[in-house]
């Protein structure tokens, strides 16, 4: 399967895939005759004979769109790879920027992290800070029977997220997803969660979006860690269950460095 790109003010195609190169991650090659460029804050821009006249009896909006030069603004951000291929993270609109003014696409990021079947959820950090760093809830059926078959034993979610290889697990599969991400946008430190994010406790909408506002306050003192280059966390977290009984769960939680020396695996 090949991913394209495009839209209808490209009257259609602005890259594709060649048929050696399918790749899940990216939109492929621009189609031959077709320019494309990475303006401020990341946005994709298009130029060539595909780009559309305007919009009908409407050339101010027109004009917010195609400038001068005859650049198409298509409002999604993106980068270029190594490979040249087109890689889009998302609406221009929605994205930050590093400290450096490295476009920043949170939900790319996570993205990335939930190609790995051992990945539940994630939430990125990165606006205005210096570096990546994620927090991640791993997925209990699947991190449980990669530890079952390896003999790790565990009693909850809690201890086996915690284990030393299920944190070496995961450090290698963001070290994967690290490989398609351009090197400033690498995850360059991740925790891993006691719990999942559930939308009981507020931290997901019921269509399973982090609602980052919420979740960066609650997780506070993680955040404060990842930057002061703390090595661990007290999280206290109040779990609400099916019967709407809430627990309090209090943890001293690791701060790990992607880059940190591998351990022996079970």
């Amino acid at each position: 399967m090949k991913q394209v790109y495009g839209s209808t003010e490209t009257t259609g195609l602005v890259s594709l895939q060649p048929s050696n190169e399918a790749n899940p991650t990216t939109a492929g090659r621009p189609c031959p005759g077709i320019e494309v460029k990475i303006a401020d804050r990341g946005e994709v821009l298009v130029r060539g004979p595909i780009i559309f006249k305007g919009y009908l009896k409407n050339d101010e909006a027109t004009r917010e769109v195609i400038d001068p030069d005859g650049w198409f603004r298509t409002g999604d951000a993106g980068f270029v790879d190594p490979q040249g291929h087109l890689v889009i993270i998302d609406r221009a609109k929605d994205v930050g920027a590093l400290m450096d003014g490295t476009p920043f696409a949170p939900q790319f990021i996570e993205n990335k992290l939930k190609f790995s079947p051992f990945v539940r959820e994630a939430v990125a950090f990165g606006n205005e800070r210096a570096f990546v760093t994620a927090m991640i809830a791993i997925d209990l059926n699947t991190v449980g029977n990669w530890a079952e078959r390896r003999g790790i034993p565990y009693t909850s979610y809690a201890d086996l997220s915690q284990k030393p290889e299920v944190s070496e697990l995961l450090r290698e599969e963001i070290r994967k997803g690290n490989e398609t991400l351009p090197e400033s946008t690498r995850i360059r430190r991740f925790l891993l969660l006691t719990k999942d994010l559930e939308a009981d406790d507020a931290e997901m909408t019921r269509t399973r979006k982090v609602r980052r506002r919420f979740v960066a306050e609650k997780y506070a003192a993680v955040i404060e860690a990842f930057y002061s280059g703390g090595k661990a966390v007290e999280l206290e977290a109040t779990v609400t269950y099916e019967d709407g009984r809430q627990a309090v769960m209090k943890s001293r939680v690791r701060v790990e460095d992607v880059d940190a020396p591998a351990v022996a695996r079970v």
